[in-house]
């Protein structure tokens, strides 16, 4: 039987800083994962080059069916923060866009930085290691061999109620005082996604709310999907809004729907069966600008006009499919009126996403109405805490979510 203090479990983002923060304060940490390498999602992330965190980081940027939550432990451990380590460890990055950080190099150089920080605080890292059974001990339960363990936990809990957790691991037998889940979510399941952290959060008690698959490429199967097929790899700023919200970025065409940054941010937001409405020309009132070139142009058809602002295969495509490209001046009123619409209030309803296979993140998750925001502590299993993914907390697009990985990371270090 291994005795430690604190089992993380998940050497992803919110696990790695869980771990090299709870050792670097004294604590005996051991940190395992089922998957060969540590951080996988860490090195695939923002297109190989990490987008780490946003200049822009605020509650604001966050899901969750409680609010709240995130505040505490984001602003407790901030972009700035997470920032001063990156510089620490001299990693060169820059601004994308929107706040958004990337490496200049390589993912690598997160999770080399976060792996040495855990290296140099002294945790245990077991990859390749699998949990087969946890249950919870009461401070009875350990005798003298647990004693050790037992004194440590009583420090943090304040009474002599805390016991542990025994975990039967593919390492073999290990106790705890503190057990950290840091599992994530179901997204990306090729890179060892699972739903395990929510089985222990069922096991003790907890209530894991939906899950579905969030920052998603949407699927279209109707006639749009020719459309889609056809205009494969064209990228479109617009301005895309649904049940409230609205992101103004590109949108991409795909052979199976839509993607691109604006319909993944807006993909958390869809329900299915809702439409989408994307404005295909953001700075720019439609109607007006029919109305004068008409006025301008009025032999120009409006293919022509329509390729002043789309790629010239996409305006030929929308004015024909869409309407019957001729001479501006050939229109009616109400018919310029309906093209305006169309291009101002384009109304999509997907047929569906691609799932978790593609998504950026799970949305959904343990209920944090049962954890404390302060220290990412069950309120229901004394000595057990949830960080990261498999909270009911997901970011948006732009570096938000390691954002929260390392915050909400940071925070249940601070107590176990």
């Amino acid at each position: 039987m291994q005795d430690t203090d604190v089992v993380v479990m998940g050497a992803g983002a919110a696990g790695l800083m869980c771990a090299l923060t709870a050792a670097g304060r004294g604590r005996r940490v051991v940190l395992l994962d089922h998957a060969n390498k540590a951080g996988k999602k860490i090195l695939m992330s923002g297109g190989g080059n990490c987008n780490f965190t946003n200049l822009y980081t605020e509650p604001a940027n966050f899901l969750s069916q409680n609010p709240h939550f995130c505040k505490s432990a984001l602003a407790r451990y901030t972009q700035w923060d997470f920032i001063a380590l990156v510089n620490k460890h001299a990693v060169p990055y820059h601004e994308k866009k929107l706040g958004q950080l990337f490496c200049d190099n390589k993912s690598i150089d997160i999770l080399r930085l976060l792996l040495d920080e855990c290296e140099a605080a002294g945790v245990q890292l077991l990859l390749n290691t699998s949990i087969e059974q946890i249950e919870r001990e009461e401070t009875s339960a350990h005798g003298a061999e647990g004693a050790d363990v037992i004194e440590r936990a009583k420090d943090i809990e304040g009474d002599g109620s805390a016991g542990g957790y025994r975990l039967q691991t593919t390492a073999g037998p290990m106790r705890c005082a503190s057990l950290v889940v840091a599992t994530g979510g179901l997204s990306i399941p090729t890179m060892g996604a699972t739903g395990f952290g929510y089985q222990v959060a069922r096991q003790f008690g907890h209530n894991v709310l939906p899950t579905r698959a969030g920052l998603v490429p949407f699927t279209i199967t109707d006639q749009l999907k020719d459309l889609c097929t056809e205009l494969t790899g064209t990228s479109v700023d617009c301005l895309v809004s649904c049940n409230g919200k609205s992101f103004r970025e590109n949108i991409l065409f795909t052979h199976r729907g839509l993607s691109g940054p604006a319909i993944l941010q807006i993909s958390s937001y869809w329900l299915p069966g809702q439409a989408v409405e994307i404005n295909l020309m953001p700075d720019r009132d439609a109607a007006d600008w029919l109305a004068r070139q008409r006025d301008d142009r009025p032999n120009a058809e409006l293919k022509t006009l329509l390729g002043e602002v789309f790629t010239k295969k996409m305006a030929t495509l929308i004015a024909e499919q869409w309407f019957v490209s001729k001479p501006i001046k050939q229109y009616t009123h109400a018919e310029l009126d309906q093209i305006a619409t169309r291009l101002s209030a384009w109304q999509v309803v997907p047929a569906g996403t691609e799932g978790y296979r593609t998504a950026e993140v799970t949305l959904g998750g343990v209920d944090t109405r049962e954890v404390s925001s302060k220290t990412m502590e069950s309120l229901k299993s004394p000595g057990l805490y949830f960080v990261g993914e498999v909270l009911d907390v997901s970011g948006h697009l732009g570096g938000f979510n390691f954002q929260w990985a390392w915050a909400s990371g940071h925070a249940a270090a601070q107590y176990v």
